[in-house]
């Protein structure tokens, strides 16, 4: 009888182990700090959840930057929730932050693009922070060494992205380094997840410009290199979700590898998002598997997508209801410079999932 608790505690290793507990991402939960908590004593940093010990000597020794990383935490849950509004795992368990469901604990593909994110958006953060001089520890990014086109000048001031990169990898992946958290494989899959997100906000770099010239001519451009919008990169990891690939991990050689399950003739590319297991379909509710359901889901009755009512609802049907919006409607314009409008009602019909 004495034994059975070591059995337990054993059964539950394991079962940490196979799982991968996601240490990695639990740094989201930053996304409620409380306004109240000034963070500007390094006796905070014990305080804020979800951080490993390597991320607490990081907020220690780089104070400056952490209201930079709580905000990029909020922005990942707003990002993902957005990009995910349309789709049956809508990204909603990542509000459970840090004690996530299997979808995000597991090696799912929906983890994949969490870690993914999650990388590109603290280093989009802390790189558009130091342009906006909000980090004394930094400032522009610096100007390209490539001419910028005719009529075009370099100037402004450039999204830091290299020092973003730098201390954003640095703290998003602190926890996959630490040992003893998880298999290698598990590790492996999210270090590489998270590169796939750093690489998706390089390649969003891009010439930005403003025109100067007597009345709006245009006849010089002052330009310098931007980052797109977070919800942007969101969209080009979303692809990568839809076209993931899943992989084993592999003896190669003296070293085991994380390799395509399907296609292991050849090696995992660097631009894609990987996964170890696969998901539900999440058309019904099973806190077992992280599915929250679809069941009273709004779709959309004339959508061939996948928030049409077929696929949202996993042809378990829909009901029709009807809802009153008011809207601004009969705007006019004043001379000068101001627009009045009329509040207007209108009945429109929507549909939820049985």
């Amino acid at each position: 009888m004495r034994a059975r608790p070591q059995v337990c505690q054993a059964l539950l290793f394991a079962l940490a182990l196979q799982t991968g507990v996601c240490y990695g991402i639990k740094w989201l939960a930053l996304s409620k700090t409380p306004a109240a908590l000034a963070l500007n004593q390094t006796q905070h940093c014990k305080q804020l959840e979800g951080l490993v010990s390597a991320q607490v000597q990081l907020c220690r020794s780089n104070l400056e930057l952490m209201h930079t990383i709580v905000h990029a935490a909020r922005e990942v849950m707003k990002a993902c929730r957005r990009a995910f509004a349309d789709m049956r795992w809508n990204c909603s368990s990542i509000e459970l932050a840090p004690n996530y469901l299997l979808d995000l604990e597991r090696g799912t593909r929906e983890s994949a693009f969490v870690y993914a994110l999650s990388a590109a958006a603290i280093s989009h953060a802390i790189a558009r922070a130091c342009t906006s001089g909000d980090l004394p520890g930094c400032s522009c990014g610096p100007v390209p060494g490539e001419p910028p086109g005719p009529g075009n000048r370099w100037g402004g001031c450039a999204d830091n992205l290299s020092y973003g990169l730098l201390m954003g990898a640095k703290f998003s992946d602190a926890p996959m380094k630490v040992k003893k958290t998880g298999s290698q494989a598990n590790k492996l899959m999210r270090l590489h997840n998270s590169e796939v997100g750093r690489q998706a906000l390089r390649a969003s770099l891009e010439m930005k410009c403003k025109c100067h010239g007597v009345s709006g001519s245009c006849s010089i451009r002052t330009c310098w290199k931007g980052l797109q919008e977070l919800r942007d990169v969101a969209a080009d990891l979303k692809t990568r979700y839809l076209s993931a690939t899943k992989v084993v991990h592999r003896p190669m050689g003296t070293r085991k590898h994380l390799v395509p399950k399907d296609l292991d003739i050849r090696p995992v590319k660097d631009s894609e998002l990987i996964y170890l297991q696969s998901s539900p379909d999440f058309c019904m509710k099973n806190e077992k598997v992280g599915s929250h359901g679809t069941q009273d889901r709004q779709c959309n009755k004339t959508s061939h997508g996948s928030d049409s009512c077929d696929l949202m609802c996993c042809g378990r049907g829909y009901n029709p209801y009807t809802d009153r919006v008011v809207e601004r409607c009969h705007c006019k314009y004043h001379w000068c410079c101001y627009v009045t409008c009329r509040r207007c009602e209108r009945t429109v019909e929507r549909y939820v999932c049985k």
